[in-house]
């Protein structure tokens, strides 16, 4: 179907965006024809969207989601062992994964994220719904997919979201297994979380030996996938891009040495400020961690924001994510990590705006598909009634998303209340 967005304000996602008005989108099935004046355009044949004043942008693009889990506030830690062994035993559980996933991803897209980059998910569960989605079999966002990590004994998510190696031999064939399901990447967790630390002031434990990284990384290279790393320290990070990394996916304090070997590597940053924010900034009665998880929460969320910083300002390419699946991190708050990243990193919000969509899909090699409001790219765009650039929480309230072409009007979402309460006094 040939269609023309009229009457809109338009944010074209670039560094230099300014709003745009008196011009006409125009879309033919999955893809921006062109964009033109009103006074130039013949819109006979064309299906007329009128969007009275309100701002059009590229759909959002979340580089960090971990689509089995809600981010649903909890009062209590599951066994995640436990609970993905048990449901990964049969089929029909299987099922309820898998439909799981679909739905949280469903979540993504009605929130205005029309792109999810998933970096740890429970067997091959992500790369499938990838293929469903982009057949028209179901609605969701486009997914770049790495499937299952490769973790360690005793490291983050060892067992649940990530298959456990002993060896480099280990670490390699299990990154066959995983590029048999065709995924897009590689996830390596070299490092521990703030839960995985039993001592204070020590979150982010190298977990995986240098030479399980090097190992995993020159299999993955070798079969044409880029590798992105859990790391939460600085010696997990210089362990990481010493030995092949391509992205470090949430950060630490770096120190100059971190600093040349991004630049030496051509490594990026994918910045994730929502995750450890609660445990650093909540009261412990509502976030029921433990003086010790506040502490580490805290290390962590400090070092995500100097890491981030120190990026910008050498430089290097950061992206943004919200590792959806953490407590308090749904997946409908991708609008949160932008205004995060303009409160706590000092960002400007056009340069947060444009960080979520054009530098994310070129950071997640599809800058040629999405990102971006241009002639040619793929008909990915959302709607809000006020202008971002203005005030990034605009992006709270989605009146329309378009994904591929396909149209959305007054997208829905569910919604947790205690999270919304909580979160919106960090604002």
């Amino acid at each position: 179907m040939k269609t023309a967005y009229i009457n809109g304000i338009l944010l074209d996602g670039t560094a230099d965006m300014t709003p745009q008005e008196d011009l006409v989108v125009l879309t033919d099935d999955d893809t921006i024809e062109d964009i033109e004046f009103r006074d130039n355009v013949d819109l006979s044949g064309y299906r007329i969207v009128d969007l009275d004043g309100k701002y059009l942008m590229p759909g959002l693009i979340n580089l960090h989601v971990h689509l089995p889990a809600t981010g649903k506030p909890k009062k209590k830690q599951p066994d995640n062992v436990k609970l993905v062994k048990l449901m990964t035993s049969n089929p029909v559980l299987e099922g309820i994964i898998h439909r799981i996933c679909e739905e949280t991803a469903k979540t993504e897209l009605m929130s205005g994220v029309t792109t999810i980059r998933t970096v740890g998910g429970i067997e091959d569960t992500d790369s499938m719904l990838r293929d469903r989605i982009a057949a028209g079999n179901t609605v969701g966002p486009r997914i770049i997919a790495c499937n299952q990590a490769v973790s360690v004994p005793g490291g983050h998510m060892a067992g649940s979201l990530g298959y456990i190696a002993h060896t480099p031999e280990e670490a390699v064939g299990y990154v066959r297994k995983i590029a048999a399901q065709k995924p897009d990447l590689i996830k390596l967790m070299i490092t521990g979380g703030v839960m995985d630390a039993t001592v204070r002031g020590e979150p982010g434990e190298l977990k995986m030996p240098p030479e399980m990284i090097r190992a995993a990384c020159d299999e993955a290279h070798r079969l044409g996938m880029k590798v992105a790393a859990h790391v939460e320290s600085p010696e997990g990070i210089k362990a990481a891009l010493k030995n092949g990394v391509d992205s470090i996916e949430h950060g630490a304090v770096p120190d100059a040495e971190i600093i040349e070997l991004f630049k030496k590597n051509d490594a990026i940053l994918v910045t994730t400020l929502s995750p450890a924010m609660p445990y650093s900034l909540f009261d412990p009665q509502i976030s029921h961690v433990t003086e010790l998880e506040q502490y580490n929460g805290t290390v962590v969320f400090t070092g995500i924001i100097a890491c981030a910083k120190a990026c910008l300002e050498q430089g290097i390419s950061v992206g943004l994510g919200t590792d959806t699946g953490v407590p308090y991190v749904t997946h409908y708050d991708m609008w949160r990590e932008l205004y995060y990243f303009h409160k706590f990193c000092g960002v400007t919000n056009q340069f947060a705006l444009h960080t979520a969509t054009q530098k994310n899909a070129e950071l997640a090699g599809i800058g040629d598909v999405t990102g971006t409001l241009e002639a040619g790219k793929s008909a990915d765009m959302i709607v809000t009634e006020q202008n971002p650039l203005y005030d990034l929480r605009a992006l709270r309230n989605i009146d329309m998303v378009v994904v591929r072409g396909r149209l959305i009007s007054h997208p829905k979402v569910r919604k947790y209340g205690q999270a919304e309460k909580q979160l919106d006094m960090v604002l």
